[in-house]
């Protein structure tokens, strides 16, 4: 659909300009970073441009999962108004590159070396047909626990280390008064915990097959069923005013501990760090239980779109400051991801940083670094959509059972497909 939305608008669309124009010194950027640690994090990079000479025009979508800024964007898109970048995940970088609107970065990552300091994973989404069309920005994981530590030691707390463990802490800040789990009952939030209850219940190998081969057999399985039954224990230690509720928000509430714990990726660390806080005194950060040595990613990709010549050099600019190894640690250490190319030291980064990085280099060592559904690095859109819309339902009660859960997942996916 994106497809052939955008095929007649790339081939009716031209640019005229004069072959002597002067260069447009400001980068138009789309994105979804709204929240205090993403806004904190992209300032880094507006001050790396403009001590280049570079304006930033900021075009802000909120919403955290993004559907929001893609629907802008492809407004944007259709009526030729394209940005010098936009903030995008995985199959949607792809599938506007198949569209033939994406530019070319291929001799800027050439002379800088990005395919050798850029981990294949990300290249399959930063690269079509031999071009580079976005620059990655990061590498967030979402099997992520963020734990007050306050609360933590008044309830007498440790590190889950299986789903039970998980269970049993979560019953513990029940009995103490605490909100055990902070959620934003929002559709991608909800998955992208599913995301880790899947990968925490079935193992390393049935997350693959189930959410990244979409493996009929592993959709359909008790695997899958328990996976979801699982999801619901979960949910009966959410607040009642968790519907609708903004993940930083649901942040917030860990922090000031109204709330013992949030599952939630890396982004959530972002918060801590704007609000002063240091792990290991103030907050704790594990794994989800049960996926101790994988690692579910994702990462935001600057997609860069084929502007006019006199955009292109503001476009280099960009791509060249986005990967320069300077940022990725200024950045990162700022939004709480780890860096997009394996060359960057993690001297800055806190002790969840640091871990952040060591996990990431072991699971993509070992075989277990997996795309999230959640967040559009399992399948394309249309798909995790489909899967988005289904845990959402089951969340909120309009999918009664695990059963018909499973049922209504494999019959979205195979819609979706």
């Amino acid at each position: 659909m994106l497809r052939k939305l955008l095929i007649g608008t790339a081939l009716a669309t031209t640019f005229a300009f004069s072959a002597h124009a002067e260069d447009v010194k400001e980068v138009q950027m789309l994105h979804w970073w709204t929240s205090g640690g993403e806004a904190a994090a992209l300032n880094v990079l507006k001050g790396d441009l403009a001590k280049e000479g570079y304006a930033w025009k900021d075009v802000p979508v909120a919403g955290g999962g993004g559907d929001a800024a893609m629907t802008a964007l492809k407004a944007m898109v259709a009526a030729g108004n394209y940005p010098t970048a936009s903030q995008m995940l995985g199959y949607t970088v792809l599938d506007y590159a198949a569209a033939g609107v994406m530019g070319d970065l291929t001799e800027t990552a050439k002379k800088e070396g990005w395919d050798k300091s850029v981990p294949a994973a990300l290249q399959k989404f930063s690269v079509y047909d031999g071009k580079w069309v976005a620059a990655p920005v990061n590498v967030h994981s979402v099997n992520w626990l963020w734990i007050n530590k306050a609360v933590m030691d008044k309830i007498g707390g440790a590190e889950p280390k299986t789903f039970d463990d998980f269970v049993a802490l979560l019953d513990k800040a029940k009995a103490a008064g605490v909100i055990p789990l902070a959620l934003g009952g929002q559709n991608w939030q909800e998955a992208t915990m599913f995301d880790s209850v899947v990968l925490s219940t079935g193992g390393p190998e049935f997350y693959k097959k189930a959410f990244n081969d979409l493996d009929d057999a592993s959709l359909k399985s008790d695997t899958m069923k328990k996976s979801f039954d699982n999801l619901a224990k979960l949910v009966t230690y959410v607040d009642p005013n968790f519907s609708g509720r903004d993940w930083n928000l649901a942040t917030a509430m860990v922090i000031k501990g109204d709330a013992l714990v949030q599952v939630m990726g890396d982004w959530a660390k972002g918060e801590f760090h704007a609000a002063n806080k240091t792990p290991g005194t103030d907050f704790l950060c594990y794994r989800f239980p049960g996926t101790d040595g994988s690692v579910i990613y994702n990462s935001d990709m600057f997609g860069m779109f084929n502007v006019p010549d006199d955009r292109k050099a503001a476009q280099v600019a960009l791509a060249t400051a986005t990967l320069s190894k300077s940022f990725q640690s200024a950045f990162n250490v700022v939004k709480g991801s780890v860096p997009a190319r394996t060359d960057v030291p993690d001297t800055d980064f806190d002790a969840c940083g640091k871990k952040g990085i060591a996990d990431l280099k072991a699971a993509n060592d070992g075989g277990t670094l997996f795309g999230s559904l959640a967040q559009g690095y399992g399948a394309p859109p249309a798909v995790a959509n489909a899967y988005k819309d289904v845990v959402s339902k089951f969340v909120h009660g309009q999918i009664k059972t695990s059963d018909e859960a499973v049922t209504e997942l494999v019959k979205a996916i195979d819609d979706a497909k």
